[in-house]
Order: structure tokens, then C-alpha cells, then sequence
């Protein structure tokens, strides 16, 4: 029998139309697995909630380099997807790197991405999987791609919202401040369609239909409930026994907020420092915080906080963040700046990190 529980990452697969598919001291384990086996890592949480933490699980050729990794993807085949900023200046270097659920790098693709790599997805239509993608920065669009990085669409600024300064449709790289587009990242529609976070630039989020027309938007600046200080993160809460909504990693607001899925404000949940992205598997959501540590939301909302340390964070934030440059200063087990995180099929955790190196982490489920 498969005791799996019924999972649905924001990550993995979605069927067609329709959505399918507080810190503890570190210990140490041996893994048991591959050429892990003599090897010991860390262990972060407590009871049915520990993770042995692998750094650097994903090894990139040399012929590649890291430009501070962003977010990440798997696909049903358990492939992990990684998109990093890049610089605009390394036009023909990839922004996208696949590795096999062992960590062994399988291809890199994404060039045009480069200077403004962002969200990345990974969404199941028929019978066939595609990617994602958005760009801000010097990129300040959206795509559709296959799983090889063709393109099936590609879309800029969404001008019939209102939101955006005329220049975004032909010069957007003159456009800033409140007014730019600035997408960060998706969260997929039980119609078929789906919604795009514009976290860094409207302070907005707009609805797609199934075609990738443009329906509608909601949310705009503010601190009240509704309105957004950073809208970072975004996916949909499907847990068992509830009705969908919209959950959004309000990122300045320091604050996670749920609202339906046209928009209108459910409920909002704090204790939270800067949540960068959503994702779910089971009964469980998963909020990466871009402040040194992991979130978990259990199936009554309690917040479950992973490799927790004020003394660390402190040395995280110090000097303007300058341990985000300085790996010698990374200790084992701890997170320095969690960007984004996803699920596997069995519960196991990657989070890709805001760092200058790049640097992916499994965490892999005890």
C-alpha cells in the first residue's frame, strides 16, 4: 500500500485544468544512502518534523557558475529546476540548471533570463510539463517553456491593468519605482489559469486565464489587510478539507496573508520576519524566510520554525549582510538567506539561497 500523503507542491505537478497533484539544537546522523553513506550532516527540527541538511547537494560543471541561486522547481520525474539572478553582462551563460533527484547536473538552458532569473514552476497540462518562469530586473518579463527551455509564449507588463507607466510596453528599462513590472513568481488556478506576483515592482497581483490573457488584478501598497509591502511569494492553500484561497508571502509586511481567490482578505498570520515563497505538501506549507531560518504551517496553522537562531541571524545581518559574500563564514547546518524552497514527492525540502556563491541545500526528511 502506498502510505504517501496526498501531496500537491507548488512545484510538482498540477493535472490539466485542475490543481492535482521552533529550533532545535543540531544533532548529527549518518546517512544511509549512495555514496552518502560514511557520511554525517546535521539535523534541524524535532519529532516528526527533522531534516538531515545537505549544502551544496547540486554540483554545477565548471564550465557554469552561480550568480546567487533564486528559486527552485521538481518536476515528476524528480528532477530539480534552478534559476539563478545571473548578470546581464553573461548573455550567453544559462540561468537555468536541471539536476536528477541524486544531485548530477542534466542540462542548462535559460540564457535570455540572465540579469533578472526569478520564479520558476513546474505545472502539468494534459500530458505534458512546462515551465514557469518570470524575470524582474533587467528582464521584466514572464514565460511559458518546455521542460528543454523552448519557449511557448513569452508576455511583458500587463498594460489593460492601469498599473503600469506607458514606457513598460516598448522601453521598460526606463521604467522604475512603483509603477515597473517586476514579476516574482506564480501560483496555478484550479480554472486552468493562473495568478502572477508582481513583488518587486506594482505591489500587485494579476489573474491569467487558461490562454494567458489578462482577466484582472487585486491588491495595491499599503500595511492594512488586502494590500501588499512586497507581495514575494504566492500559491494556492488546497489543504484537505478547505476551501482554496490564495496565500501571499507579504514580504516587508512581515507577514503571511490568505484571500479568496478573487482577492478578497480571509486572514493574516504574523510571526513571521521576511517569508519569501510558498509551497505545500500534505497538510503542510512551507515558508523559506529570507532571515536565516525555514517555516513550516502545520495542518492547524501552527508555525514550526526550522534551524531557529537569533544569535546567528545577528551574524547574518551584520556588516549589511556581508556573510551572503563570505562562505567561510557559513556554518554547517544553518541557513544564511532562504530565498525560496520546494517539496519532493517524499517530503524532503530544497532551498535555494540568496547568496552571492549560489548555494542549493537538500533537506532530507528523518
Amino acid at each position: 500500500m502506498n502510505n504517501r500523503p496526498n501531496i500537491t507542491s507548488r512545484r510538482r505537478v498540477l493535472k490539466g485544468a485542475a490543481l492535482s497533484a521552533a529550533g532545535t539544537p543540531f544533532g548529527i546522523l549518518g546517512s544511509t544512502r549512495g555514496q552518502e553513506a560514511k557520511k554525517k550532516y546535521p539535523i534541524v527540527g524535532s519529532g516528526d518534523h527533522r531534516y538531515e541538511v545537505i549544502h551544496n547537494w547540486a554540483q554545477l560543471p565548471d564550465k557554469y557558475s552561480w550568480q546567487t541561486t533564486h528559486n527552485v522547481a521538481v518536476d515528476s520525474n524528480q528532477n530539480l529546476y534552478v534559476i539563478h539572478e545571473g548578470r546581464a553582462n553573461l548573455t550567453d551563460h544559462p540561468s537555468i540548471f536541471v539536476f536528477d533527484a541524486n544531485g548530477k547536473f542534466v542540462k542548462a538552458f535559460g540564457h535570455q533570463f540572465q540579469g533578472g532569473g526569478h520564479g520558476i514552476e513546474v505545472r502539468t497540462e494534459g500530458r505534458e510539463q512546462y515551465l514557469y518562469v518570470c524575470g524582474f530586473q533587467q528582464v521584466k518579463s514572464f514565460a511559458k517553456m518546455t521542460l528543454d527551455g523552448e519557449v511557448v509564449w513569452e508576455q511583458r507588463a500587463p498594460m489593460d491593468s492601469g498599473k503600469y507607466h506607458k514606457d513598460e510596453a516598448e522601453n521598460p528599462q526606463k521604467v522604475w519605482g512603483r509603477n515597473r513590472f517586476m514579476p516574482t513568481n506564480f501560483a496555478f488556478l484550479p480554472d486552468g489559469g493562473f495568478l502572477l506576483a508582481d513583488g518587486y515592482g506594482a505591489w500587485t497581483v494579476h489573474r491569467y486565464d487558461k490562454d494567458a490573457n489578462y482577466v484582472s488584478s487585486f491588491g495595491s501598497e499599503g500595511k492594512t489587510d488586502g494590500k501588499f509591502r512586497l507581495p514575494h511569494g504566492i500559491w494556492i492553500d488546497d489543504r484537505p478539507g478547505r476551501e482554496p484561497s490564495v496565500v501571499v508571502c507579504d514580504r516587508s509586511n512581515a507577514r503571511v496573508q490568505w484571500l479568496t481567490l478573487e482577492g478578497q482578505h480571509i486572514k493574516t498570520m504574523t510571526d513571521f520576519i521576511l517569508p519569501a515563497n510558498v509551497d505545500r505538501w500534505g497538510e503542510m506549507l512551507l515558508i523559506p524566510d529570507l532571515s536565516a531560518r525555514i517555516t513550516l504551517v502545520d495542518k492547524d496553522d501552527n508555525l514550526i520554525h526550522l534551524a531557529e537562531d537569533n544569535a546567528w541571524r545577528d551574524k547574518v545581518l551584520a556588516k549589511n549582510k556581508r556573510m551572503r559574500s563570505t562562505p567561510d563564514g557559513w556554518e554547517n547546518g544553518r541557513f544564511v538567506h532562504p530565498h525560496d524552497a520546494c517539496f519532493d514527492a517524499e517530503g524532503n525540502i530544497f532551498v535555494a539561497e540568496w547568496v552571492a556563491t549560489g548555494r542549493i541545500t537538500k533537506m532530507r526528511k528523518v
